[in-house]
């Protein structure tokens, strides 16, 4: 209208013919002539009154036709945005959809194009602004590589690990085999490495691997997912489900990858995952490299002068993938973890624990704390046992063992190491004597060294290996006697007066009676009445 004006302005105020106006504002002659006609048909005067406006010359100027077009039915916005969340839906089923109620509705170009201008007015774009070393966004690329095994013949997909830094861009790009727990954490290494700091926070998508439960307000990270992050001194804070512009950094990052680096590399054939993981160094080296469009400097550029110095530094230690899992305590203070028996302090028995599971460690946690730490073993239906982990009476009793028992009498005496060998010995189970050696130590306990050595000497010699003689001994205090030399003994004669002989014998088989030989007299020392 301001045109409208100044045309109006030098007619009336300037008396300017039309071919000078017409130059002076840049038109033709005919646009001059219409400016006049319609306002000469507004009936409005001039100058005009202070209440017309350009909207009020706008409406006396150019009023609606009678004959105006009808508009066409236009589609229900708010269920096409709302349909568009559904799995599979796309904008094309939703015209289909359109189509099939409203035969003379709008194309499907013209149907797209309405829907982004209404969309732009009730979802305005956030443009963030990503504070240096804040966050790197990490997912997945949908495009894969494929890998052949010259040996075997076959070929497997190798999928693509992105990650980018919020405030420079950086990239970093690696081969995986899979999508797995495994994979995952070995890239989050790599990438941390590769940046040489740690962010403050890791946003990932929703993968299985890294977010055991999504949720909108409280996501379940999984345990070895966040003892990385514990590792390094991070977050993860996962992306919120179906919100792609939460991780809009990396899904940028990934579309790079996929036409800057992978494409370029459809046609290259590689024979092993460290073959295809150089390539794809040497591409993400050179996009990032590469100078920004409309920006000073390139993404390494501005990583290092910017965003380096404010990551986090790297623990001394490299990061162990850990397995996690549960386990209940049992009856013997013992826990089975892939069918091997790994020991707990026995207060622990009936409650769950919590097992951290490393290559070498088997770290076993209770209510947030260590209580045990093993080396891992894979020996099925074998038992590790910490001595500190048994109950008292279980350590005295385990402590006890026949090279024990038989030290522990050499430290009273020869004698009584020699009775404890016997004493042992004499059982089917060397357990059986336990108790009766530890008889033997009350004993030492109460009765001098000497003392024990002598009874236990004189109960050996007596051939009567048990505590019972040796405590009888002592108390009958027979070990102060000491012990008499064993007398010889005498054989007897072969012809003797009450032995009536062979020949007694051969008498009686003939039927020849033998007159036996006459018994000495011997006189009795009792007088009979």
């Amino acid at each position: 209208m301001r045109q409208v004006v100044e045309a109006l302005r030098l007619a009336f105020d300037h008396g300017g013919r039309q071919r000078e106006i017409a130059r002076a504002l840049g038109v033709s002659q005919s646009t001059i002539n219409e400016y006049r006609g319609r306002f000469a048909a507004s009936g409005l005067p001039w100058p005009l009154p202070p209440e017309v406006d350009e909207a009020v010359l706008a409406a006396r100027l150019y009023p609606p036709t009678p004959h105006a077009r009808v508009l066409r039915p236009e589609p229900d916005w708010a269920l096409v945005h709302t349909e568009r969340q559904r799995p599979g839906m796309t904008l094309q089923q939703g015209w289909i959809e359109y189509k099939a109620n409203e035969p003379t509705g709008y194309g499907y170009t013209q149907c797209c194009a309405r829907y982004h201008a209404w969309a732009e007015t009730v979802e305005p774009v956030l443009r963030q602004v990503h504070v240096p070393g804040d966050k790197v966004f990490v997912d997945y690329a949908g495009q894969t590589m494929p890998v052949q095994d010259l040996s075997g013949g076959t070929t497997r997909d190798a999928q693509i690990f992105a990650g980018a830094l919020g405030a420079s861009h950086l990239l970093f790009v690696m081969a995986s085999c899979s999508q797995t727990l495994a994979d995952w954490i070995a890239a989050h290494v790599a990438m941390l490495e590769a940046f040489g700091g740690v962010p403050r926070a890791i946003v990932p998508d929703n993968l299985k691997a890294g977010v055991s439960r999504p949720c909108y307000h409280e996501p379940t990270i999984h345990p070895t997912y966040q003892d990385l992050a514990s590792h390094y001194g991070t977050v993860i804070l996962p992306a919120r489900a179906k919100h792609p512009r939460d991780k809009a950094k990396v899904d940028t990052a990934v579309q790079i990858v996929e036409r800057e680096i992978l494409a370029p590399l459809r046609h290259d054939v590689f024979t092993s995952l460290a073959e295809l993981q150089h390539a794809l160094a040497f591409g993400c080296a050179r996009v990032n490299e590469r100078p920004f469009q409309k920006l000073a400097g390139s993404r390494r550029s501005v990583f290092d002068a910017l965003e380096h110095e404010t990551l986090r530094p790297l623990p001394a230690e490299r990061y162990e993938l850990a397995e996690w899992c549960t386990a209940k305590v049992n009856i013997d203070y013992h826990i089975s973890v892939e069918g091997h028996l790994y020991s707990v302090p026995y207060r622990l028995v009936g409650e769950t624990v919590t097992v951290r599971l490393t290559a070498t460690l088997v770290d076993i946690l209770h209510s947030g704390r260590r209580v045990a730490l093993h080396a891992r073993s894979a020996r099925k239906g074998r038992m590790t046992t910490e001595a500190t982990h048994r109950p008292k009476a279980h350590q005295r009793h385990l402590e006890w063992s026949p090279s024990r028992l038989v030290a522990w009498g050499r430290s009273i005496g020869a004698p009584t190491a020699a009775f404890v060998d016997a004493l042992l010995a004499r059982c089917p189970h060397p357990e059986q004597g336990y108790r009766s050696c530890l008889g033997l130590l009350s004993l030492a306990k109460r009765y001098p060294a000497d003392r024990v050595n002598a009874a236990c000497a004189r109960a050996h010699a007596a051939g009567t290996i048990a505590y019972r003689s040796v405590k009888s001994i002592l108390e009958q205090q027979l070990d102060r006697l000491s012990l008499e030399e064993a007398t010889p003994t005498r054989p007897l004669p072969a012809h003797h007066a009450h032995v009536r002989g062979a020949a007694y014998y051969e008498a009686t088989a003939t039927g020849t009676e033998a007159v036996p030989e006459p018994l000495p007299v011997v006189a009795s020392p009792l007088t009979l009445c």
